[in-house]
C-alpha cells in the first residue's frame, strides 16, 4: 500500500510536470506559428530594425525598433531604481527586523505584491505624473521616468522577499565563522552571506526584470504611449506590449500578424535574458565551490 501510494504520488508530480512543459511547448508553437508569416511581408531586419510604424499605411511599415527600445528603457530604469531599495529592505529584513515590526514590513510588501497593475497606473498617472511635470522640464509628466518609478514600485515586492529568502537559506555556519574571526555584522552581510546568497539574489532580479518586461496596464497608462524613439528619461515612449494592447482592438490582416510577431521578439527577448542569468548564476555557483 505504502508503495501504491508512493508511486501514485510520483506519478502526479510528473504529470504536473509534463503539464508545465507541454503548455510552454503550446504557447511557443502557437506564437511562432501566428507570429512567422509577416516575414514573407517584411524582412526580419526591416521588422526589428525598421523606425516606422504604420501598419495601415499604403504601403504598410512594420518598425517595432522604437517599441524595443522603449522596453529597454522602461525595463532597466525601473529596475536601477529598484534594485538599491530592494536589497536594502530585504538585507534588513533578513539580518536586522524582529518581532512585530519586521511583521508589519512583511504585510506590507505582500500587500504591495497584492494590488492590482491598473491601480498601479492610475497611482502614477495621478499622483507621479503631475510631480514629474512640476520638477522636470516634461510638458505632461508621462513618459519613460515615471513609467519607470511606476515599475519600479512593483517589482519591489519580488526582490525584497527573494532577496530575505536567499540570505535566511545560507548556512549559520558561514556567518558564526566570519563573525569568530572578528569581522562585523555589516561585514558578515557584504563579504560572506550576500555572495554566498548571490545565485538567489539574481534570480529575484531577473523574475523582477521579467515583470518590468511583461508589465502592460500601468505603463500603458503613464508611459506616453508614442509611436517615436525614446531619447532620455523624459522622452514619451511605447514599449512591446504596450504596442499589442493598444493595437489588438482593431488590427486584421498582416496588421494583426504583425502582433503575434511582436510578442514572438518579447519572447526570444525574455529568454535570451533568462539564459544570459542561468549562466550568470552557475558561473556563480562554480566560483563559490
Amino acid at each position: 500500500m505504502k508503495k501504491l501510494r508512493d508511486s501514485t504520488a510520483r506519478g502526479i508530480f510528473a504529470f504536473c510536470a509534463f503539464v508545465s512543459v507541454l503548455s510552454v511547448l503550446f504557447i511557443t508553437v502557437f506564437i511562432f506559428l501566428e507570429g512567422l508569416p509577416l516575414f514573407r511581408v517584411t524582412g526580419v531586419l526591416d521588422f526589428v530594425f525598421g523606425t516606422v510604424w504604420e501598419p495601415t499605411g499604403d504601403p504598410a511599415h512594420y518598425g517595432i525598433l522604437p517599441f524595443i527600445a522603449g522596453s529597454i528603457w522602461v525595463t532597466f530604469g525601473s529596475l536601477i531604481l529598484a534594485l538599491p531599495v530592494g536589497l536594502s529592505v530585504g538585507i534588513f529584513m533578513a539580518e536586522y527586523a524582529r518581532g512585530r515590526f519586521a511583521n508589519t514590513v512583511r504585510s506590507v510588501v505582500e500587500l504591495l505584491a497584492g494590488i492590482p497593475s491598473v491601480i498601479y497606473g492610475l497611482f502614477g498617472y495621478i499622483a507621479i505624473a503631475p510631480l514629474v511635470r512640476n520638477l522636470t522640464s516634461s510638458n505632461t509628466g508621462l513618459g519613460v521616468l515615471t513609467a519607470s518609478i511606476v515599475l519600479a514600485i512593483m517589482v519591489l515586492p519580488t526582490i525584497i522577499n527573494i532577496t530575505e529568502v536567499s540570505l535566511r537559506a545560507v548556512a549559520p555556519e558561514l556567518k558564526e565563522a566570519s563573525l569568530a574571526l572578528g569581522a562585523t555584522h555589516w561585514q558578515t552581510i557584504v563579504h560572506t552571506l550576500v555572495p554566498a546568497a548571490r545565485s538567489g539574489i539574481l534570480a529575484g532580479i531577473v523574475l523582477g526584470m521579467g515583470r518590468s518586461i511583461g508589465e502592460t496596464m500601468a505603463v500603458l497608462m503613464v508611459a506616453g504611449n508614442a509611436v517615436t524613439m525614446p531619447t532620455g528619461p523624459l522622452s514619451l515612449a511605447r514599449t512591446l506590449t504596450m504596442n499589442v494592447a493598444t493595437d489588438m482592438s482593431y488590427a486584421s490582416g498582416d496588421h494583426w500578424t504583425s502582433l503575434f510577431t511582436t510578442g514572438m521578439v518579447l519572447f526570444v527577448f525574455i529568454l535570451v535574458i533568462n539564459i544570459s542569468v542561468q549562466m550568470l548564476m552557475k558561473k556563480a555557483v562554480k566560483d563559490m565551490k
